[in-house]
């Protein structure tokens, strides 16, 4: 009987534990998630319901140029983004690993403190750097083009450069968690590999680089997952212009809904959003594990 009542005792105190997260999780995520699949079936406007329509918002989605642009302007950020980012956060990792003591947390701090600022903080100084006609950066841009270029306006530089400053603004998470990983590998294993003569690029493809494989599959799974949902950039510093080249799914879902006050469609084109990031992120992933099955 005691036994019982003990078990009785710890089943009690799990479930207080994890109450409080399945709370928040029902109300704030699953529900609000259960809702948006149901109003894209309907008719319905952003606040009150609506009439029950069935496919026919996901029907006006295939016939909808502005859709496919912003599916395509989503999937050219993530080329931009997602393995530039993780290149780039690796090399500074292993840059930053190399130094010692005091250097070594002041550098890291020096590459984290973007990460640490809101997006408008960040939006306004690279739109002020920027600035076509008193930015600090374009006498750079004028040494390489040739003149000044207002790269928010331009349709060819405007998505770049979003990537850059995104690049630039979270890639301190990503060195973060590689630094981590490149701390979890054995100091034994360098040696090893250097009294059999091994050289630092064979130690990296042959140590590093198959140790940090599981770090690096959660960065890539991640950014994609980031980079699918990017709209704060580009709301502040391009509006999704010039000419829609740099709309994504979101600023199509915030204008449907708040401007257009068309819950119903804007709830169809969230879904679709939705399982885009759900079936491509756990694609991706399985892909990587399999890969780093193979190292």
């Amino acid at each position: 009987m005691a036994m019982i009542e003990n078990r009785r005792k710890k089943n009690l105190v799990a479930l207080s534990l994890i109450a409080p997260f399945v709370i928040v999780f029902l109300v704030f995520f699953f529900y609000p998630t259960v809702k948006m699949v149901q109003l894209s079936f309907t008719d319905a406007p952003l606040i009150g319901d609506g009439n029950w329509v069935g496919l026919d918002n996901y029907t006006r989605l295939l016939g909808d140029r502005l859709f496919k642009t912003s599916l395509w302007n989503n999937a050219y950020f993530i080329l931009l983004t997602v393995i530039p980012t993780t290149v780039i956060a690796l090399c500074v990792a292993l840059a930053i690993n190399r130094l010692k003591g005091g250097m070594q947390a002041f550098v890291m701090v020096l590459f984290f403190l973007p990460y640490v600022l809101p997006v408008s903080v960040v939006t306004q100084i690279w739109a002020w750097m920027l600035d076509f006609q008193y930015g600090v950066l374009q006498p750079v841009i004028a040494a390489i083009t040739g003149r000044p270029v207002a790269v928010f306006r331009n349709p060819d530089w405007v998505m770049p450069m979003i990537a850059a400053i995104t690049i630039w603004w979270t890639n301190g998470f990503n060195v973060l968690l590689f630094i981590a990983g490149l701390r979890n590998i054995p100091s034994e294993l360098y040696e090893a590999a250097a009294l059999d003569g091994a050289t630092r690029g064979q130690m990296f493809w042959r140590v590093t680089w198959p140790l940090l494989w599981p770090v690096t599959a959660l960065i890539l799974t991640l950014q994609l997952i980031l980079q699918l949902k990017i709209f704060d950039q580009i709301y502040l510093l391009s509006g999704g212009g010039p000419f829609n080249s740099s709309y994504v799914l979101l600023m199509q879902v915030y204008r449907e809904a708040f401007q257009l006050n068309n819950g119903g469609y804007s709830s169809a084109i969230a879904t679709v959003l939705f399982v885009i990031i759900a079936v491509v992120s756990v694609f991706q992933f399985q892909l990587l594990r399999i890969g780093g099955r193979r190292r």
